[in-house]
Parts: structure tokens; C-alpha cells; sequence
């Protein structure tokens, strides 16, 4: 079959850019390894950018979102006796909204729906082909066996850090950055009320802890533990107990109730360059990993997929080139600075060393709460920085 633009991967990122073309009046084909009620069930992050939340409203799918995200204005900071708000509104002018993955994925899922765009779920031997020259192709096994094979004038790969687009850019013009912490988030699903009403960062000498939410119902909370923890080993009594003590301040309660779901999660940071090879492009995990202490992940995808919509428009609608020559090193700049602020939240939060990186990290956290100039730098790049391209109607 023929097509405008194959995307592999029918993650938020593929599924957001299908969206945006699609609302430009250029076709796509979607092609992704797993079930498509898989995709809709992965939980991932739940913090979007206010611009985030601006670029799906402009794409259509922010009806549900409008309804049900929850407005947060800041964060709280905390270590032992101190829990201190930040308001990114009153700093930055800029507001955060909880609303997980899981829910803009079913949304774009349903807009995918309704625009009857092909899509191929449950695939295999997925292969990049000719990306050197206009007329490049993917070649896979569909959910019954039978070979297929899509020809397209671009490829967009956003199949994350495993998936074979970044493969299909020579090695010879590759260049990769990584780095593994020595630590991982034990990650916690609970039928229980949120006891805070924004997310609680803290600092404990025990190891970081996080207090996030998915709704008025459900709690989302994170342990620092060894990358080589057990799941077995955590029972419920002992998660709670650690959470208690971690993130326990006086005159505060944490509310308990059912475990849902637990995961070790490891974290790294991870940047590949360069994001596009001749009509192949990458965008979201396929490009970089950000630990998620900075809340970036997903909002990072969607700068990409902004800037990538837009420079895809202007080459197969408008036959301007421009955009698609830069899409790399404008995406790349934001990379690198949200790989920043991840790498420096996550090295400010997280227990490491010895007593003298303790002392180091807070008096960073002091500074943080006490200077206002760095409150607000903390804020702007949480709340979230401008997005190139954003302004898709």
C-alpha cells in the first residue's frame, strides 16, 4: 500500500502526530507491535505541560481532557521538618495538570477511530527501508502472518528506545549520550484518596520519595530503591511504613488503602543524534529517555511531535523543505535542556554518596525555597518552556 507518512509505534507520540496531519489533510499509516487495548493500558507519567494541554486541545482531543485534568499550580518540596510550596502560576505564570498517559492515549485512540486512518496492530519484524531517498518504505508481519509492505515519502519512528527506527540511521552518523542512575523508582498504584492536594518531592535520608495522584480516588506514589530490588520483597505493609516515614511531616497523615499495582522502574537519561536521516525522523523515546523526576518524558514527546508536524506539513503539502532540514537540531535544543532539568531534579532528590553529598543536596533545597530567582528557574522548566511549531489548529 501507499501512504504520505508510515509511523511506527502507536504510543501518544505516533498517535499525536497521525492526529496532526491528519488535521492538515495528509494521510498516515500507523504500525505498532502491540494490541492496541495494550497501549491503552500502559500506565506512564501523568503530569502535562500547560502547552501539552494547549497543543491537544488545538488537535481535537482535549474535550475529556477539559473535563477531568486536575489543575495543579506548583509542587511541594520537602525534606525532614520542612515541607515548602512552589507556585509555578505566581513564578512562571504557568499551571501543571494531572492527567495520566493512559487517558491522552484512549483519547487519541478514539480520534484515530473516528478519522478511520489505517492502522496495523500486533506486527512484527518491522523494517526501515530506502530512508536515503524520497520514496523510503517499512516492510512487517501483520497480526495474521502475511508479509506487508508500505511505501511512503517519510517514516517517522516513535518506537521507543527499543524499536529499530534509530537502528535504520547509519552507525558511521550516530552518536548516542547515555547515563544509568544508581537507583530506581518502586512505583505504586493505590484505590486510595490523595493526602495532598499537589504532588510532594522529598528528600529523606532513607532515599527519595513522591506523592502523586491519577484522580480524586487514586494515588500515585514512588520509592527510591536499588535497581536490583525484588518486587517480591516489598510487601504492602513495608511499602506503606517507607512511604509513612518518607514523606511524614507533623500534623500531617498519610492516607493507605489497596495496592493496585507495583514496579520497579530503572532510570536513565539517553539522547541519540542525530533525530533525522534523509526522510526518516525520530521523535519521542526513540530519540531519548529522561528520568522522570522532572516530569518530562511525555510532554518532551509532544514538543517533538509539534515541531515534526509542522515541518512534515510544510514538505509534503507545501514542498518547503526548511522545516525538515532543522526538525533535528530545534528538537535537540529542547532535549538537551529538559535532559537537564531531569538530571538535575533527579540529583538534587535522590539520597546518594556520602554525608557530604547529603549536606550538598540540601542546601541546594534550601536555596531552591529561599532564593526566588531559583524557584522560578525550577518552575519554568516544570511547568514547561514554549513549543516550537505549537500552534496546530
Amino acid at each position: 500500500m501507499r501512504t504520505r507518512v508510515a509511523i511506527i509505534g502507536s504510543g501518544p507520540a505516533g498517535l499525536l502526530l497521525s492526529q496532526l496531519l491528519d488535521r492538515a489533510g495528509i494521510e498516515s499509516v500507523l504500525v505498532e507491535r502491540q494490541s492496541a487495548d495494550h497501549v491503552k493500558s500502559r500506565i506512564r507519567a501523568g503530569i502535562l505541560e500547560s502547552a501539552t494541554v494547549e497543543l491537544l486541545r488545538r488537535a481535537g482531543v482535549g474535550e475529556r481532557l477539559s473535563r477531568e485534568a486536575i489543575e495543579h499550580r506548583g509542587i511541594y518540596l520537602q525534606w525532614p521538618g520542612e515541607r515548602r510550596h512552589l507556585d509555578f502560576a505566581a513564578l512562571a505564570g504557568r499551571s501543571v495538570y494531572v492527567y495520566g498517559q493512559t487517558e491522552v492515549t484512549k483519547d487519541l485512540l478514539e480520534a484515530r477511530t473516528r478519522a478511520g486512518q489505517q492502522a496495523y496492530y500486533e506486527v512484527s519484524d518491522v523494517a526501515v527501508h530506502d530512508v536515503a531517498t524520497d520514496r523510503p518504505h517499512i516492510t512487517f508481519t501483520d497480526a495474521g502472518g502475511a508479509p506487508q509492505r508500505v511505501d511512503a515519502e517519510a517514516v517517522v519512528g516513535c518506537d521507543g528506545y527499543h524499536g529499530p527506527s534509530k537502528q535504520a540511521v547509519p552507525q558511521r552518523l550516530r552518536r548516542t549520550w547515555e547515563r544509568s542512575y544508581p537507583y530506581a523508582w518502586l512505583g505504586v498504584l493505590a484505590e486510595v484518596p490523595p493526602s495532598t492536594d499537589e504532588l510532594i518531592y522529598a528528600w529523606h535520608p532513607e532515599g527519595f520519595a513522591l506523592h502523586s495522584m491519577r484522580s480524586d480516588r487514586v494515588s500515585r506514589f514512588y520509592l527510591q530503591v536499588d535497581p536490583a530490588e525484588r518486587i517480591e520483597e516489598w510487601s504492602d505493609d513495608r511499602i506503606w511504613e517507607q512511604l509513612s516515614t518518607r514523606l511524614g511531616v507533623d500534623g500531617w497523615t498519610l492516607r493507605t488503602g489497596p495496592i493496585t499495582e507495583k514496579s520497579v522502574l530503572p532510570m536513565r537519561s539517553f539522547v541519540t543524534a542525530p533525530m533525522r536521516h534523509g526522510r526518516l525522523f525520530l521523535a519521542g523515546d526513540a530519540a531519548h529517555i529522561v528520568p522522570p523526576t522532572g516530569a518530562k518524558g511525555l510532554n518532551l514527546a509532544v514538543a517533538d511531535v509539534a515541531v515534526l508536524a509542522r515541518a512534515l506539513t510544510a514538505l509534503l503539502r507545501d514542498g518547503a523543505s526548511e522545516l525538515a532540514d532543522a526538525y533535528s537540531d530545534t528538537a535537540l535544543r529542547r532535549v538537551w535542556r529538559c535532559t537537564h532539568f531531569s538530571w538535575w531534579m533527579t540529583s538534587m532528590l535522590h539520597r546518594h554518596g556520602d554525608d557530604f553529598d547529603a549536606r550538598l543536596q540540601l542546601a541546594q533545597l534550601h536555596r531552591v525555597v529561599e532564593s526566588p530567582s531559583a524557584a522560578r528557574e525550577l518552575a519554568e522548566n516544570y511547568a514547561g518552556l514554549p513549543i516550537p511549531g505549537g500552534d496546530h489548529g
